[in-house]
């Protein structure tokens, strides 16, 4: 059996996630990675569209969690892509999704906050 990966880097999106009241009523730019480990089924021998994971069913899918919901933890939001991915498609062998979030509420200069999590099937 062959494994590939499908990686969407740096997808953005307007979210209201974060443990701070103003983050809950501000809102604030989040992005995400996505790397996907899928079973290769046929999809590497017939070039069949239907035998693989579409990525832009996948966008859609992250698009859908990190805006239709709000948590307080980027760790929580990174979990529920992750779990969500997993279940939709029985292809993928493991989801590794990286949250990233620029306007962090902290004393100090930084680019941003990251978490990573990483779900097996």
């Amino acid at each position: 059996m062959a494994i590939y990966t499908i990686t969407l880097k740096n997808c953005a999106f307007y979210a209201r996630h974060g443990a701070f009241e103003q983050e809950a009523s501000l809102g604030q730019r989040f992005f995400v990675d996505v790397e996907l480990d899928v079973e290769a089924d046929e999809a590497l021998e017939t070039d069949d569209v239907d035998k693989t994971v579409h990525y832009g069913l996948v966008y859609e899918i992250v698009e859908k969690i990190v805006t239709g919901s709000r948590r307080n933890l980027i760790e929580a939001l990174a979990n529920d892509i992750a779990k969500a991915l997993c279940a939709w498609s029985p292809l993928i062998r493991r989801a590794d999704i990286t949250v990233r979030k620029p306007s962090v509420p902290i004393a100090g200069i930084l680019d941003y906050a990251q978490v990573r999590v990483q779900h097996v099937a």
